[in-house]
């Protein structure tokens, strides 16, 4: 039977068989070649450690130490032939360092593993995403923070399951996501501190006899500690899935305002104006402005979550230490980053560009019966009556004036006490919606005072 007959059950994409095959499962240079920094990273402080612990001499080290940085150069400037058959970005770069200094590079990976190479790579790659997602989030804060300071008594309609309920400010809308992104960043920061421990030295799984100094590489790859058990550092990917649960509540948060703008931004509410740099137009209908940005980041946001569920899957049943499956965790986090990363920058761009059209808003505020419940607090506050009466009172007056066709303020005083008859004039200063939003005053309150600030905290905490 030829090569050719005998392939056909793995299809034409191989030319050859099963040897094409396993090359073909196995390598994973394809999408690890983005740890290339990390990797050489992590293999010139191992190098210095070596030379400074007597295991290799300091010409051999120094050689390496340079070596790997031309590697480097290669590869940022695109000149590096990564090679499949050579599998991993570990192999690739040790294979490329033999070739510029020879003999030297053989020595590079004594005291390690490819185990605890691959989990201290990893490690550095998901800690820079953390640092980038930080960033991204204290840049999508303070654009929000310019919203809200600029627009903190501006009145617009407080939503609960998208009916009108009562009267808030844009500010304290802007403010609540504010809320949000700080959650985030607080599980960003958390995240790093618990991950930054160092797998390195851990060799492949019960560390090495090689008079190896963790602490120096420790140190001089910016972690906390190194790792206190050598079969946990190289089996542990719960950095990874920290990293895809952080970001998950925050892509989650992303669609949650992606999906107001998405609303907002319609014909029919006209409470936002997308700038045209977030915006597209239609083929056929020359009126539409599209708010395909919002509407990409609610869709994107599919594919971090399902990173997460994905990843859980591969780990859920692995026995210690190391596992080949463990190579299928890194193209769902590289993903994931990608579309996280997109997606925070996104909609700081969006919220930069926006503009609130404070007249639309003011308009929405005042209808659908918002000050109700304003209504409802005076009778009890005024006349002393049991909330529940005073919710019945403030129902029958919505119901006369949802019947006229008018709202609560339109109503006359004859009207109000034809319902209750100690209902006083001074019952229509608090119907307002600038009375209303006004009067809130708890912490936490949109009242413009209480939202101002909120805001002066936030601006200071964010520097």
């Amino acid at each position: 039977m030829t090569d050719k007959s005998s392939n056909q059950m793995w299809g034409g994409r191989f030319a050859a068989g099963p040897d094409a095959i396993m090359e073909a499962i196995n390598a994973s240079i394809g999408f690890d070649k983005r740890m290339a920094t990390q990797d050489i990273a992590g293999s010139r402080a191992h190098a210095a450690m070596l030379a400074a612990q007597g295991i290799v001499t300091s010409s051999d080290a120094e050689a390496m130490r340079e070596g790997l940085l031309t590697v480097l150069s290669e590869i940022e400037t695109g000149q590096f032939a990564f090679s499949t058959a050579l599998e991993d970005i570990h192999m690739n770069v040790e294979a490329r360092l033999k070739e510029v200094i020879g003999e030297p590079a053989g020595r590079l990976h004594t005291g390690r593993s490819r185990n605890d190479q691959v989990a201290t790579d990893f490690r550095l790659w998901v800690r820079d995403q953390l640092d980038a997602a930080a960033s991204g989030l204290e840049a999508l804060m303070r654009a929000l923070l310019a919203q809200a300071d600029a627009g903190a008594d501006w009145v617009m309609p407080g939503f609960t399951h998208l009916q009108t309920a009562q009267p808030v400010t844009w500010g304290h809308h802007m403010m609540a996501y504010v809320e949000m992104f700080a959650r985030d960043l607080s599980r960003v920061q958390d995240a790093r501190k618990r991950m930054n421990e160092s797998p390195l030295g851990a060799a492949a799984l019960a560390g090495t006899s090689f008079p190896i100094d963790r602490d120096m590489t420790t140190e001089a790859l910016g972690f906390d500690r190194p790792m206190a058990n050598s079969l946990d550092a190289v089996s542990d990917r719960d950095f990874a899935l920290e990293f895809l649960s952080v970001a998950s509540i925050s892509a989650m948060h992303l669609s949650r305002f992606a999906e107001e703008l998405v609303i907002w931004s319609s014909a029919q509410f006209r409470f936002v104006t997308l700038s045209d740099r977030f915006s597209t137009g239609s083929s056929i209908m020359p009126q539409k402005k599209n708010p395909d940005a919002a509407e990409l980041i609610r869709a994107k946001i599919g594919r971090i979550f399902g990173a997460n569920v994905a990843l859980m899957m591969v780990m859920k049943g692995l026995p210690l230490a190391y596992s080949k499956d463990m190579q299928e965790d890194k193209e769902q986090v590289f993903d994931a980053a990608d579309n996280w990363m997109l997606a925070l920058a996104a909609m700081e761009g969006m919220v930069k560009d926006m503009t609130g059209n404070r007249a639309n808003l003011e308009a929405a505020a005042s209808a659908g019966f918002s000050t109700a419940t304003d209504l409802a607090d005076w009778l009890v506050r005024t006349l002393d009556l049991p909330f529940r009466e005073a919710h019945h009172v403030t129902g029958s007056l919505v119901a006369m004036a949802e019947k006229r066709g008018c709202d609560l303020p339109e109503l006359t005083l004859q009207d109000m006490q034809s319902v209750h008859s100690a209902i006083t004039a001074d019952v229509f200063g608090v119907l307002g919606v600038h009375n209303s939003v006004a009067s809130r005053t708890s912490y936490g309150g949109t009242a413009p005072v209480r939202v101002r600030e909120q805001i002066g905290r936030w601006k200071e905490v964010l520097g």
